[in-house]
């Protein structure tokens, strides 16, 4: 047998291609050109046998065609000046009498990559763009996006976009996505196609006679509709409701997303949405395709950082299965810790607890992390379940249960002595430098309460010439100062030692200025010391929040469907900086504003700031102000009452409810009590344009009674803090109507 790309190899196909019993012979004809392909394949040269190639598109044989095409488009950039032999043989072809030899035609010259193709290309596309048949009309379509995109910077051709615009009400449904495909690639720079109410109207009238891709494309257009009536934009719902229950996910989930979009200003409707796509985004939870499982728990989470709670009825369909990878296992107990309830939040810390001895080290670890969550809310049986945990003595789960306990204590200081009573023991099995942060932190913020912590930590400090992490260094450094203010006589001596060696022999230069500026902290004496490391804490009745407000749907309504929950908005947001930038969707103008005295409650569109104007003034108020909770207590505590009011209130309180209204008008949640506590209390702060900060207190003191209204102004301006009340007022009283 010749050698493969070999001379003799090449003689061998241009004598068996140019043999006329060959070509005679329809199959042995398309077996040589078959070889051809197959050695192209294989990566041979075959671009000598181009004329020999051009001659075998000329034959009958679909089949046969079909190869050479693929050869010419392969070959031409190669061999351009050969290519010119194979286009007067394609244009001839886009001629034939058989729909299929046209548009097979038209796809092959348009997938011809050689210069001044373009010339070539315009009056066969404009004649398939007429042709009789759909399928040279499907191709003509896509051809066009593919010759505008060859001539790179060059002026758009206006009448081949109006004649693409005229086939969107072509009878052949994947024209007409074609269609769309193709004007938005050319017209990329204007923006993309324009969707305008004829246009959208008959889409949705089309829109049963496309297939799934078909659908999912098109809803994704819609997005730019704006409808001009309330009545309209019903409508528009209606007509689109059964696709909320479409088999395919990608239809289900671009329905969810016009659904959210188009009703902004109607939460009711965006909620009623959600509650319909539960059950197909459970199905898809629980796909055998991973990546659409995947997928599918990244937007679940995404729903539950608006509507808490929202799966908690299905947890079972988020425990992990053996099979599954660890990436999908992650997603599963992130969901699982926001769906504990007082119903299931033992099956769900008995799943939980079972994934802690996984032989997997990052899931076992992960399991603990969210055991560490959920011990927030159910502090006693978390911290039980994590000290049992403790027995197994194994390395990767001590490390991971200590930094439980630290994150756990500092936010939930309740539990302190429960933890201090566990950790006796863990430096044996600790040696990772986050496991030796955690505890070095816990044994010198809280020593006192642990009989053996100034011997453990004398232990780091015998061998801190061998470790290996500077940060351990650093943490040993400022936890043997904390314990060296309630234990001086135990710490002393060990601590005179550390000092030494960080500042005469560490080489690192952080672990030495660590070290020098607690020396020199030291000279200044001991209330010095404890003036800087002993800063007075956060009130507990204060409730720190731990997590971020539940941020309303219209929040991420835009990113619903996108690679957003996927990547996360952060890193989604450096991905997206370098590609083009997608359409902005419209917020729906249709709302109903005679209720309206005063100032609009929903921000239009994605302004900076929310502006409202009453009769007393004008005030903007900044969002995306966000203040600690130690902060909210100082600033609290220096301020003097600017004003107290009573909001008259009916029924139990719906934290989230309330969250979500008051987000809309820029007023941040800094503490909120949860449902049915009593008295029920919320901490909220503002901030306006000119700085001004507006701190309020909201107390209930039992169900069906005046809610109490505490507000403090950082600087005395009667006209705004009029207006910040007047605006609080009316979010209250919404909700206060819609909890009715």
């Amino acid at each position: 047998m010749p050698y493969l790309g070999g001379e003799e190899a090449l003689r061998e196909l241009r004598r068996a291609l140019a043999n006329p019993h060959v070509q005679a012979d329809r199959l042995r004809y398309r077996a040589a050109v078959l070889r051809v392909i197959r050695y192209m394949a294989q990566g041979a040269d075959v671009s000598g046998l181009f004329p020999e190639m051009v001659k075998a598109s000329a034959a009958a044989d679909v089949v046969q065609k079909k190869l050479v095409s693929l050869y010419v488009r392969a070959q031409a950039p190669r061999q351009p000046q050969l290519a010119l032999l194979a286009v007067n043989t394609l244009r001839k072809d886009c001629a034939h009498p058989s729909p299929a030899v046209r548009g097979l035609a038209l796809r092959s010259m348009c997938g011809l990559r050689m210069p001044g193709i373009q010339e070539y290309l315009q009056q066969p596309l404009l004649s398939g763009l007429r042709d009789k048949a759909s399928y040279v009309r499907r191709a003509a379509v896509l051809g066009c996006a593919k010759m505008l995109k060859m001539q790179g910077d060059c002026e758009v051709d206006g009448a081949l976009v109006n004649e693409l615009y005229s086939l969107l009400r072509d009878q052949d449904p994947i024209v007409v996505v074609n269609c769309l495909r193709a004007l938005e690639e050319i017209l990329k720079k204007e923006g993309g196609v324009v969707i305008n109410k004829p246009i959208a109207h008959h889409l949705l009238k089309r829109m049963a006679d496309l297939d799934q891709w078909g659908q999912s494309e098109v809803l994704t257009f819609l997005l730019r509709y704006r409808p001009r009536s309330e009545e309209e934009l019903f409508d528009i719902l209606n007509l689109l409701d059964g696709y909320l229950k479409s088999s395919s996910p990608s239809v289900v989930m671009a329905a969810t997303k016009l659904f959210l979009v188009l009703a902004r200003e109607y939460p009711h409707v965006q909620a009623d949405v959600l509650v319909r796509v539960k059950g197909p985004l459970l199905s898809a939870c629980t796909s055998e395709s991973r990546e659409l499982c995947f997928t599918a728990l990244c937007h679940v989470r995404q729903i539950l950082g608006s509507l808490p709670g929202h799966f908690s009825s299905h947890y079972k369909k988020f425990f992990c299965s053996y099979s599954e990878p660890h990436y999908i296992k992650c997603q599963k107990m992130e969901v699982l810790c926001e769906l504990v309830n007082d119903e299931n939040v033992q099956q769900v810390l008995e799943e939980l607890k079972g994934y802690c001895t996984d032989v997997s080290v990052e899931l076992a670890q992960g399991a603990i992390f969210a055991i560490g969550n959920i011990a927030r809310t159910y502090t006693e049986e978390c911290v039980g379940i994590l000290t049992e945990l403790l027995g197994l003595q194994q390395e990767h789960i001590t490390s991971a249960v200590v930094q439980a306990f630290r994150d756990l204590v500092w936010l939930c200081p309740q539990c302190t002595d429960a933890v201090c009573r566990a950790l006796p023991g863990c430096e044996d099995a600790i040696q990772d430098s986050e496991g030796k942060q955690a505890l070095i932190w816990l044994l010198g913020t809280h020593g006192e309460k642990v009989p053996n912590a100034p011997y453990v930590l004398e232990d780091f400090v015998e061998n801190v010439k061998s470790e290996m992490f500077p940060a351990v260094k650093m943490e040993l450094l400022t936890a043997l100062v904390r314990l060296f203010l309630s234990r001086p006589a135990e710490c002393q001596d060990m601590l005179g030692r550390l000092l030494y060696y960080c500042i005469e022999e560490e080489m690192d230069m952080a672990v030495r200025d660590r070290g020098l500026f607690y020396y020199r902290l030291l000279q200044s004496g001991v209330e010095e010391v404890k003036r800087v490391l002993c800063s007075p804490k956060s009130d507990p009745s204060l409730g720190l929040l731990e997590d971020q407000t539940e941020r309303p749907v219209n929040t991420w309504a835009s990113e619903f469907n996108t690679l957003a929950p996927v990547y996360g908005r952060e890193r989604w947001a450096l991905v997206a900086a370098h590609q083009p930038a997608e359409p902005s969707y419209a917020c729906s103008p249709c709302t109903d504003t005679g209720n309206r005295d005063t100032e609009s409650l929903i921000s239009e569109g994605n302004k900076e700031v929310l502006k409202v104007h009453p009769d007393t003034g004008s005030l903007t108020l900044i969002p995306d102000v966000y203040l600690t909770a130690e902060q909210f207590e100082k600033t609290w505590l220096s301020l003097d009452m600017s004003c107290h009011l009573s909001l008259p209130w009916c029924g139990t309180v719906h934290p989230d409810t309330i969250q979500t209204a008051l987000h809309v008008v820029h007023i941040q949640t800094i503490a909120m009590s949860k449902a049915g506590v009593q008295p029920w209390k919320a901490y909220l702060s503002a901030r306006d344009d000119t700085g001004c900060l507006f701190l309020t207190e909201l107390l209930l003191e039992a169900a069906d009674s005046e809610m109490q209204v505490s507000v403090k102004q950082s600087e005395a301006k009667p006209e705004a803090l009029q207006t910040f009340i007047s605006a609080l007022r009316t979010v209250m009283g919404t909700v206060a109507g819609l909890e009715s």
